[in-house]
Order: C-alpha cells, then structure tokens, then sequence
C-alpha cells in the first residue's frame, strides 16, 4: 500500500518541480533565441529587451532559492509559475515569427525589442495620457453610475416611472453610445464634456436595467415582514429592496464598466485630444506601430487594473457571495 502512494505521490512531484523550472527555463530559452536573432544588432532596444530578459532570468532563479526558505511561496510559484513561463515563450515566438522569420509585415507587426523601447521612450507621454484617460472615464463611470441608480431605483419601484421609462430604456438603450458621437460633438461646447456624457450613457443602460430587474424582483415576504414591523416606504427601498438588488447592480456596474471601455477609447481617439485613445490613433497615423501596441499594453494593463477593483469592492460588499464570480 505505501509503494502504491509512493507511486502516485511521484509524479505530482515531478510536476510540481517542473512547473517551479519552467519560469528560468523559458526565460533562458527566450534569452537565448533573442541572442541569436540580434548578432550585430546594437540598438538600445534591443540592449533593453536583454537586461529585461536577464533580469527574468535572475528572478526565476531566485524564486528556486526562495521556495526553500519559504513553503507558501513554493505553492504559489507552481500555480503561477506555467502562467510567467507561457508568456515568456510567447514572447519568443512573437520574436522568431517578426524579426527572425519575417513572417509578420513590418511596420505593422513590430518585434518585442521595438514594442518595449516605445514603451520606455515614451513613458511619459503615456502616463500622462493614462492620466487623462484615468480622469475621463471616472467621470464619465461615476455620473452614469449616480443617474442609473436613481432612475434604476424608480423603475423598479414605482409603476408610474416604470410606465414612462421601460419605454425609453427600450429605445435609447440598446443604441451604442458611440453612435452618438457627431450629435455630442455639435450639442456639446466641449470635446472632454461630450465625452464625459457619452461614457455616462453607455454606462446608464446596463446599470438601469438591472437595478431595475432586481428592486422589481425583491422577495414579497422580506417586504411583508418588514411593513408588519412598521417600515416605511424609505425603509423598504433603501434596507430591503437595495440591498436584495445588489448582486444585480454589481453585474450592471461591470457591464457599464465594460462598455465605458469602448466608448471612452473611441470618444478620445475621434474628439478628445488626449488620452491612451488619441495616443494609439496618432501613433497609427505616423505608422509608429511600436508605440501602438506600448499603448495596447498599457491600456490592457490600465483596464484590468480597473476591473480588479471594482472585483474587490464587490467581494467586500457582498461577502454572502464572495469567490462565486472570480477574476
């Protein structure tokens, strides 16, 4: 019975092992095939990009130090360790298929060392356009927020408001706030106003509606059994039917989240002079496709960011339904 375990026990260790290599494993791979597609070439870029892939190099072999002194650390390098390394090897092929094959045309498709001296280079450029969007689209997020909770709350509520607004919800709703763009553009006297309320529409639809959905859908025996106990009306919509909506208004928030994305990308790169928007349009406009994908990165980066903390603030509001939803 104990060879048995033994064998079983095996290779999980195996693995376990080769998942906490694979970090300086793929990081010496990609150091590698960078070495021997760069000979001759001594851009700063590419000097760049290999101290980046030496300093992951140096900090995978210090992570195979750090596992013996520290037990926990040995378990989240084998859950996160395939993740790091698959990036690595991505960024090798990325790097074989551009500069080494010439599979991708240039300047469309720009090797890592390009993509990483922009990012760089530039930086201050981008963070500060990463302020600007920063400033933006909260905005834009919190105005649309304010106003589709109160009318969310209405309509769900009260059936006179729930007579007059299901209407405009099904009409206004579903149009993308971007197509609203050229009328924006004319009402409002500012490019960064306009803006502001296009993010704030695109975020008033999803959030309306499901406030909406969940006030209308409270349990009639939590209402009944709190007017027994003398509630008031405001009791009733702010103790009992709010809080019973809240795991619908928190999938209204990452939707409108979402699509303020979208719109705030758009609204920048068409009207707004500023922002990660109008950074990729006129980067794309002078064929700089290096500056192009920093600022992709970037964004991606600035967005998830986002995302993560609204997550956050979800789990510790709903605490009843913390890691159903995981991101």
């Amino acid at each position: 019975m104990t060879q048995q375990i033994d064998k079983d026990k095996k290779p999980f260790c195996l693995w376990t092992g080769f998942k906490i290599l694979s970090v300086p494993l793929a990081a010496a791979a990609t150091l590698a095939l960078h070495l021997l597609l760069s000979r001759g070439n001594a851009a700063p870029e590419t000097n760049l990009y290999s101290n980046c892939l030496i300093g992951a190099l140096g900090l995978g072999l210090a992570g195979l130090l750090a596992q013996f002194l520290f037990p926990a650390f040995k378990v989240w390098l084998a859950h996160m360790g395939p993740i790091f390394a698959g990036a690595l090897v991505l960024l090798g092929f990325w790097e074989l298929a551009t500069s080494g094959l010439h599979l991708l045309p240039m300047p469309y498709f720009p090797d890592p060392p390009k993509v990483l001296g922009s990012l760089v280079h530039d930086r201050k450029e981008l963070l500060e356009s990463t302020y600007n969007s920063l400033l933006l689209l909260l905005g834009g997020y919190s105005l649309g927020v304010v106003i589709a909770l109160i009318t969310g709350v209405c309509i769900g509520w009260f059936s006179t408001a729930r007579y007059w607004g299901m209407p405009l919800l099904k009409i206004i709703g579903p149009i993308p706030a971007t197509a609203w763009i050229p009328l924006a553009m004319v009402l409002s006297p500012s490019a960064r106003f306009s803006a502001i309320g296009l993010i704030a529409l695109a975020v008033w639809f999803p959030v309306t509606m499901l406030t909406a959905s969940g006030i209308s859908n409270t349990r009639s025996s939590s209402l009944d059994v709190a007017r027994t106990l003398g509630a008031d009306s405001s009791y009733l919509i702010f103790r009992v039917a709010i809080p019973a909506a809240m795991p619908n208004i928190f999938i209204g928030l990452f939707m409108g989240l979402g699509a303020s994305f979208l719109t705030l990308v758009v609204a920048e790169s068409v009207g707004v002079k500023s922002g990660l928007g109008w950074y990729v349009s006129w980067a794309q406009g002078w064929a700089e496709y290096g500056k192009v994908y920093a600022a992709l990165i970037l964004m991606a980066a600035f967005f998830s960011t986002l995302m993560t903390a609204l997550f956050k603030i979800r789990d510790r509001v709903l605490v009843w339904q913390k890691g159903i939803i995981k991101w």
